[in-house]
């Protein structure tokens, strides 16, 4: 299954869309975006060869994710505080990590932004800001959404090369690669439902059943096509990623999803899968 973020964000509607799964024959369910947000397009095109994948150096970075070209959209599972819908595992975020499994953050201090939700607002993505205020969200010990907000975009989404300012079309006002980079996301976890993935295979939060690693990832695998990794809080399932590869830029390209080139770090069994606000 490929991801064209080109064709995500032209959806109109906020009824589910299906695309089939060329990797298992399956469909899965897209929340199409908002409709206010005009997803700006580049000169990258989307056929060109995915990121991790090269054989020689790219000169053209605005068009090739590098160095952080394996991306996690990672999610979490908070229970004790709960935060996010009962049925729905919440944004953790996008991460550009290194083809060699390492990463590098805070890329660019001078494009540390603040008040996220007025940026989102004024570029015209307040349906975005909307969703990411129920699915990303803050652990309430940890800070506000706000705070959250900005250091995943600091941390995070200052270090991708195809979103660097000087890629950007001409005339892009300040702080439009960070909405490309929210709404980007926010769309790609609508296209990744890890609740209703276990949920198809009876796997469903329990304060007494457990769960082996191998029964979890093979129906997340089943449902998608791709073995993500799992991470627990002991023994407590709270963070699962899925990995990919993209195709031009983060503006319009393609994601290309990919095995996990590494585990989690769940046990093998006795895994827990507690409901939210349940006490770990």
């Amino acid at each position: 299954m490929l991801f064209d973020l080109a064709f995500l964000m032209g959806l109109t509607s906020m009824v589910p869309k299906f695309v089939p799964d060329a990797h298992q024959g399956q469909s899965q369910a897209i929340i199409a975006p908002p409709t206010q947000y005009t997803q700006m397009q580049t000169q990258c095109g989307a056929s060109g060869i995915a990121s991790c994948q090269n054989t020689s150096v790219v000169e053209n970075l605005c068009c090739f994710e590098a160095p952080g070209g394996l991306l996690l959209q990672t999610q979490f599972w908070d229970t004790s505080p709960a935060t996010g819908p009962s049925e729905s595992w919440t944004i953790h975020g996008l991460w550009p990590d290194k083809c060699d499994l390492t990463y590098v953050e805070n890329c660019d201090s001078s494009r540390a932004y603040t008040d996220i939700a007025g940026l989102l607002t004024d570029q015209g993505a307040s349906d975005t800001l909307e969703f990411m205020q129920q699915y990303w969200v803050n652990d309430p010990d940890d800070g506000s959404d706000e705070e959250f907000w900005e250091h995943e975009w600091e941390t995070h989404g200052t270090c991708y090369s195809t979103l660097q300012p000087s890629c950007l079309p001409d005339g892009s006002p300040t702080g439009a690669e960070a909405v490309v980079f929210f709404n980007t996301v926010v769309k790609l976890f609508q296209t990744l439902p890890t609740y209703t993935w276990l949920a198809n295979h009876e796997i469903i939060p329990s304060s007494s059943a457990t769960h082996n690693l191998d029964s979890l990832i093979s129906a997340l695998q089943a449902e998608s096509g791709y073995i993500p990794a799992l991470d627990c809080k002991g023994t407590t399932m709270d963070s699962v990623s899925w990995y990919f590869n993209l195709q031009g830029s983060l503006v319009d390209g393609t994601f290309v999803p990919i095995d996990a080139p590494k585990k989690g770090n769940c046990r093998s069994s006795g895994i827990r899968y507690l409901p939210k606000g349940a006490a770990e």
